[in-house]
């Protein structure tokens, strides 16, 4: 039996799909680390976590077998093994798996037990659950190989340590939520080792897809709950961890450097950057464009962009209407200087009256209302689109949380566009990360310039300026107490009365706040995807039927 062993974990992005490029990427982390034991990749590294309905295709799990034979045949060569994750087929049923890779040949797969089934994740319709795992036996060492969900839950660990594993190593793809980092280690893993008095190794991709963001966080514990190594949240790294025999079959983890995790908002920051270029730079667009209205959700949104793309691909436009103020064309010019970005000027009042005379007729006695407002939104929605399309950059979406909950947002006008890096942020959430950049510049960031807009667009009152003297809060509560309202409403599925029993809220306010937040739904169906932060976004996580008559209050 080896008394030592070195083990890599190698904290790392995937491509979705691209199957050749994960292959290689592997290969290249291998071709670093000649002289480790063994090397960790993500979960569903060939592949891509989550390849949705993509992996129902046969030719994917085709492709992934051969590519998986492929790099095992490389492992001949006497250098490291590795423990890759893929897909298998066998008969109608698709599995999640693990394959240790080591002498040319692959050792040993295995099949994922517990498929999560709840919030963003969708296994149980896609893949079969596996057996209860047995332990593998490589190089003296018996490891209990839990796949992601396995390791959440105590059943797969406990089976393990009763089979004889003297390691868990629990590969992973988490995507980030709020607080997550902590509650993996301190609460959820943590748990998994005083449970079997094992040491743990829990690793985790980084990087976007689609509306998930992935933070790594990885971490070592040993079986004394000790924390021995912690990766950095965001960013790839390969830690090479060493261990020792104890004897009894007790492996011991030598201590190694123990990553600072971002505290928030710093950590809600750097998920918006880190998902707005992924997407962005893998769907191949050459940049954005954003309406910059003066406004703080507009403001951020150039930041953010700036921030992930470099200022020079974010082109934002100011389009005034005669309703809009001096002071917001002022913030909107200080707000791009700032930044460094391109600020162009295109009036919308032509369009305006051109509509204005085309609907004379059909609007005939009848009073100036909320339609004429939605004019001005829309115009300014086939403006940006004219733009996009003509020039090649996505249109970035602004819109917060708390005005797509009660449905303050116009379809095909605001809501126009390919990614919203606000989508899950409620509008205190917006206060919080405006005011920490202005004061701080973050660690991802390809634009180091801070502040990056004028404090009076973080101090104004919000307004969307579509009428004189407008302002949110005429037809909105405050935004501290909407907030309050819908993270119970949205977050907690609580009831109105559970809602004014917590604050003492008006119960018809809130009641009226609940009646909006389930109209609103069939605008946030058609609403673009955008980073998810919550344990309870729109879209995956919180799946309600547009047509229903349920109310709480």
């Amino acid at each position: 039996m080896i008394q030592e062993l070195s083990i890599v974990l190698s904290q790392m992005t995937q491509a979705v799909g691209d199957l050749a490029a994960n292959a290689d990427a592997m290969r290249s982390v291998r071709a670093r680390h000649r002289d480790a034991g063994l090397i960790l990749y993500p979960e569903f590294q060939l592949i891509g976590y989550p390849p949705e309905d993509l992996v129902l295709k046969p030719a994917l799990a085709e492709r992934a077998a051969k590519l998986l034979a492929e790099l095992a045949a490389e492992t001949a060569d006497g250098g490291p093994a590795m423990l890759v994750g893929s897909v298998e087929r066998e008969g109608d049923h698709l599995y999640n798996i693990v394959a240790l890779l080591d002498g040319g040949e692959i050792v040993a797969t295995r099949r994922k037990h517990e498929l999560p089934n709840y919030g963003t994740f969708d296994e149980k319709r896609i893949f079969a659950p596996g057996p209860l795992p047995d332990v593998v036996e490589w190089r003296g060492v018996k490891l209990g190989l839990p796949i992601c969900e396995d390791g959440w839950l105590p059943k797969v660990c406990r089976h393990l340590a009763a089979q004889g594993a003297e390691l868990l190593i629990s590969v992973n793809g988490s995507p980030y939520e709020i607080d997550k980092d902590d509650r993996r280690l301190s609460q959820v893993f943590a748990s998994r080792v005083a449970e079997t008095k094992l040491p743990l190794i829990f690793l985790n991709r980084i990087g976007g897809q689609d509306e998930l963001v992935f933070d790594g966080c990885s971490f070592v514990l040993n079986d004394d709950g000790t924390t021995a190594h912690r990766l950095t949240d965001w960013e790839a790294e390969e830690r090479v961890t060493r261990w020792t025999n104890a004897g009894d079959g007790r492996w011991v983890c030598e201590p190694g450097a123990i990553a600072e995790w971002e505290a928030h908002p710093a950590d809600i920051y750097s998920a918006m950057i880190v998902s707005l270029r992924d997407y962005v730079e893998r769907n191949r667009f050459p940049g954005v464009v954003l309406g910059l209205s003066g406004g703080i959700d507009s403001a951020i949104c150039a930041a953010i962009a700036a921030d992930a793309l470099g200022p020079d691909k974010v082109w934002c436009v100011m389009l005034p209407s005669r309703f809009t103020s001096d002071e917001s064309l002022d913030d909107a010019a200080g707000c791009a200087k700032m930044i460094g970005c391109q600020l162009d000027t295109i009036p919308i009042v032509p369009a305006v009256e051109a509509f204005d005379q085309m609907l004379a007729g059909s609007f005939a006695d009848k009073d100036v209302d909320i339609t004429e407002e939605n004019v001005q939104s829309r115009i300014r929605g086939v403006t940006l689109m004219a733009l996009s399309n003509k020039f090649g950059p996505m249109l970035l979406t602004t819109g917060n949380k708390s005005e797509m909950s009660v449905g303050y947002a116009t379809i095909y006008g605001d809501m126009a566009g390919g990614y919203n890096p606000l989508k899950d942020a409620y509008k205190m959430t917006v206060f919080a990360i405006a005011k920490w950049r202005n004061e701080n510049v973050p660690r991802l960031s390809r634009n180091r310039v801070t502040p990056v807009m004028p404090d009076n667009i973080v101090t104004k009152p919000p307004s969307a300026e579509l009428r004189p003297d407008q302002k949110d809060e005429d037809s909105l509560p405050p935004y501290v107490d909407l907030d309050r309202m819908l993270h119970m409403l949205v977050e907690e599925e609580a009831s109105v009365d559970d809602v004014v029993a917590r604050y003492g809220f008006d119960r018809d306010a809130v009641a009226r706040i609940e009646r909006l937040l389930m109209l609103a739904e069939y605008k946030r169906r058609q609403a673009p995807p955008g980073v998810k932060l919550s344990t309870r976004n729109f879209g995956r996580d919180r799946r309600y039927p547009i047509t229903h008559g349920f109310r709480t209050g």
